[in-house]
């Protein structure tokens, strides 16, 4: 309650103007759409004034209100609790001999919810991705038909992409959470592919401005047929892309694993047709075996004899 209190007065005091966009993140349940009206205006020409004042045009729900606040609050006292007793909720002796984690498992509708799908239909392509459970629950099914058809805009070049993306995850009060996987070296799936490429994204968030909206990839392969595949992806084999920042040979750019936003899959080999991905779940891997930190040559340019 201290906490409401202080945002209330700290909202109160930054000024009447723009109180309202103080309180909208916290107190948003609330409040009905209708918060807008209070700083609207316009009146219809010929009109006579309104008389209610405005603040009564304001759908107030307390019991609504102090509910979310308590359910925001036991979000916030339980991430303290966690950080208080080590990383992710864990004793520091657990977490440093954790072998294996799964992040990601796929066996309800609720597995799903977790993910969103897009395709090139936002520019004005022509290809479909569903996603949906695989038989008996036990897997999610990425499925769709690619089509590379430019669209007739005058402006789009390059068309026939589907993908998959988890949601970030989200704190209490609505605050931006990162995944930690600095404790392990490996991605590790279970998939059934029918042998077409696709893109494993990662998604980093760094502390530094200028490394924002980082991504890195991996070209992995599916080989089709009926069996399942386990894929291993070390970290060091993830390359980033073009996105503000160019990596060369000389000054590598390492992947920042302790502020990672989130993961995501691609498909745009540019090969019009059905595709399908299976998913059994995505973990993490710590293998000791793997030392390696950079996958890719390194070397001075000019160097000096």
């Amino acid at each position: 309650m201290a906490l409401a209190v202080t945002l209330l007065k700290g909202a109160y005091l930054g000024g009447g103007c723009c109180r309202h966009k103080v309180l909208h993140p916290f107190l948003g349940p609330l409040l009905s759409n209708s918060v807008s009206k209070l700083y609207s205006s316009y009146r219809r020409p010929g009109s006579q004034p309104e008389k209610k004042p405005s603040w009564k045009n304001v759908d107030f729900s307390l019991k609504k209100g102090f509910d979310v606040l308590k359910t925001q609050l036991g979000m916030l006292k339980k991430e303290t609790e966690d950080y208080l007793i080590g990383p992710g909720g864990q004793p520091f002796d657990q977490y440093f001999l954790e072998q294996t984690k799964v992040v990601w498992e796929f066996r309800s509708q609720e597995d799903l919810s977790k993910w969103v799908i897009s395709s090139d239909v936002e520019i004005g392509g022509k290809s479909e991705v569903y996603l949906k459970m695989g038989r008996n629950n036990q897997a999610a099914m990425l499925y769709g038909t690619l089509n590379t058809e430019v669209p007739r805009d005058g402006e789009t070049k390059y068309s026939g992409y589907c993908s998959m993306r988890a949601k970030p995850l989200v704190g209490s009060f609505a605050r931006k959470k990162y995944y930690d996987w600095s404790n392990f070296n490996s991605l590790y799936l279970r998939v059934r592919g029918d042998g077409r490429p696709w893109m494993v994204n990662i998604y980093t968030d760094p502390y530094f401005s200028h490394q924002k909206d980082d991504l890195y990839n991996y070209f992995m392969f599916t080989r089709g047929g009926p069996y399942w595949e386990e894929i291993k992806i070390p970290f060091s084999k993830f390359f980033l892309s073009s996105r503000g920042r160019v990596q060369d040979d000389q000054h590598p750019i390492w992947l920042d694993k302790a502020s990672l936003l989130t993961l995501g899959f691609t498909i745009g080999d540019k090969v019009d047709g059905p595709f399908q991905l299976e998913l059994d779940f995505i973990g993490l891997l710590n293998d000791r075996a793997h030392t390696e930190e950079f996958a890719y040559e390194v070397y001075e340019k000019n160097p000096r004899g």
